[in-house]
C-alpha cells in the first residue's frame, strides 16, 4: 500500500470500487437519513472525516445511540453502540444487494432495526439498492487512496474556512453526490429553486461551495477524473470571466463551476498551497461579483 499523502488516483483504475462504494454509503447513508436529526441543508445525514475513514454523526435508537464508519485503515463497517456493542463487517468485494442485506441483519442483531428506503439516489440510473447484482467491487489500495486525499483536503478546506465567521457548513462528505464539501452563506434569501425538496432546501440561501470530487458522472457532465470545484449559488454575473488561481484551474461551462484537477495539485510542488489558492481565490471572486459583506463576515486580518 502507497504512503503518499496525495497518491495518484487515476479514474480507470478504481472506478468500479468507486461504483460499488458509492452505493455500499448510500445504504449507511440512508440508516442516518433515517435515524439523524434534520437538520438544515442535510447536514445531519452527511458523513464526517475521523482519523480512520468517514462516519455518521451520532444516531439514536430508543435511550441508545450509535454511529457507523467506514474504517479505511482496516477495511471495515463499524457500529458502535453506547451501551459498548460494537460489531463490524469487512469491506471486500462482494454485491450490493449483499452488503444491504448483511448491514441490516448486523443492525437487527444489536436490536437497532431501520427501516430505509431502498433506492439510489444522485445516479444516473436509480437502482434498488436491495436488488443491485451489477456492482460489486472493492479494491482496498484504492479505497485507502481515497481516504487519504479525503483527510488532506478535509484539513485545507477546514483551514480556509477559519476565516469566515458568517454561517458556514462543517467540511463533510455527501454520500449522494459522493464528495467532500465546505459551504459559506451570505446570510442572504436565495430565489426559489426548483428540483426535488432537498435540492431546494439545500439552496435556500445565497451560497459559496467548495469541494473534492473524485470524479464521474453528475447530472450536467461527465468528469473521468478526479477535481476539486468551487461556485456559487445564485451564480453571480462575471464570474466565468474571474481571474482565479492556479493556472491549471479553468470555468466548466456545462456544470457551472470552477475546476481544478487533482492531479495538477497533487503534482505541483506544494499541494495544500495550490488547494489553498483555489479555495481562497474563487471565493473572493464570487463574493466580490455577489456583493457580500465580506467586512462582516470575515474576521478581520492583522495590520
Amino acid at each position: 500500500m502507497t504512503n503518499e499523502r496525495w497518491p495518484a488516483l487515476p479514474y480507470e483504475a478504481w472506478k468500479d470500487t468507486y461504483a460499488t462504494l458509492h452505493m455500499w454509503m448510500q445504504v449507511v447513508g440512508k440508516v442516518a437519513l433515517a435515524q439523524g436529526p434534520p437538520l438544515n441543508h442535510s447536514w445531519g445525514v452527511a458523513f464526517h472525516v475521523t482519523p480512520r475513514g468517514l462516519a455518521t454523526r451520532t444516531l439514536r435508537h430508543g435511550r441508545r445511540a450509535f454511529t457507523m464508519e467506514f474504517d479505511f485503515v482496516d477495511h471495515r463497517l463499524a457500529v458502535r453502540t453506547s451501551d459498548g456493542d460494537e460489531r463490524a463487517l469487512a469491506l471486500r468485494p462482494r454485491t450490493v444487494a449483499d452488503f444491504y442485506r448483511e448491514v441490516m441483519a448486523l443492525l437487527e442483531d444489536m436490536s437497532l432495526p431501520v427501516r430505509i428506503w431502498p433506492v439510489a439516489v444522485e445516479v444516473p440510473d436509480p437502482v434498488r439498492l436491495d436488488q443491485d447484482t451489477r456492482h460489486s467491487s472493492y479494491d482496498p489500495e484504492y479505497a485507502g487512496r481515497v481516504f487519504r486525499i479525503v483527510g488532506e483536503v478535509e484539513r485545507v478546506l477546514t483551514g480556509a474556512r477559519c476565516s469566515f465567521v458568517g454561517k458556514c457548513s462543517p467540511v463533510h462528505f455527501f454520500w449522494g453526490s459522493f464528495d467532500l464539501a465546505v459551504t459559506r452563506f451570505s446570510g442572504r434569501a436565495a430565489p426559489p429553486r426548483e428540483g426535488p425538496a432537498f435540492m431546494r432546501e439545500a439552496y435556500s440561501h445565497e451560497v459559496i461551495s467548495h469541494g473534492f470530487w473524485p470524479g464521474g458522472w453528475s447530472p450536467n457532465a461527465t468528469l473521468n477524473e478526479p477535481v476539486f470545484y468551487g461556485y456559487a449559488a445564485p451564480l453571480p454575473e462575471g464570474l466565468a470571466d474571474a481571474r482565479v488561481e492556479p493556472d491549471a484551474a479553468y470555468y466548466h461551462t456545462q456544470l457551472n463551476e470552477y475546476i481544478l484537477p487533482y492531479d495538477a495539485v497533487r503534482r505541483a510542488r506544494s499541494p495544500e498551497k495550490e488547494l489553498r489558492a483555489f479555495v481562497d481565490s474563487t471565493y473572493a471572486a464570487a463574493a466580490d461579483l455577489a456583493k457580500w459583506d465580506r467586512a462582516a463576515l470575515e474576521r478581520a486580518r492583522p495590520a
